[in-house]
């Protein structure tokens, strides 16, 4: 049994554990967004996102400024 809720991925749908009460622990905090990322993802989703798809919205988002 899981300590944490199980969620699905607001962008694919993917379940996963959320552990936004213990955020070091959580597999979102593996992705290291910029300020300017974090605030791109947010004007795109209103709910948690899967490590997956932040790294792939955050290419995105490099790749729309030029910086890759």
């Amino acid at each position: 049994m899981t300590k944490h809720e199980i969620i699905r991925c607001e962008r694919c749908e993917a379940p996963f554990e959320c552990k936004a009460n213990s955020f070091s622990k959580c597999q979102c905090s593996t992705v290291q967004l910029s300020l300017n990322e974090v605030q791109y993802v947010s004007e795109l989703y209103d709910g948690c996102l899967c490590a997956s798809c932040l790294l792939i919205i955050q290419q995105e988002y490099r790749e729309s400024m030029g910086l890759v």
